[in-house]
């Protein structure tokens, strides 16, 4: 996932993908607290991603106001 991906999607969409990315990231924190995490860095990916999509949502609300 990039940012020049998420630019194009609508606020709605990107408020879906920051959902499906918090759950995700839940769910890799309890599987790697249980011991059935394979991946590390997969947590790494969704903590980042999320990051992404919050930067690109404080963007468009900030183009919003102006």
């Amino acid at each position: 996932m990039n940012a020049k991906d998420l630019r194009d999607k609508t606020v709605d969409e990107l408020r879906d993908e920051l959902a499906n990315l918090k759950k995700q990231s839940f769910n890799l924190r309890f599987q790697q607290a249980t011991g059935q995490l394979e991946n590390t860095a997969a947590v790494r990916n969704a903590r980042r991603n999320a990051a992404r999509v919050k930067t690109i949502l404080n963007e468009k609300a900030a183009a919003a106001v102006e």
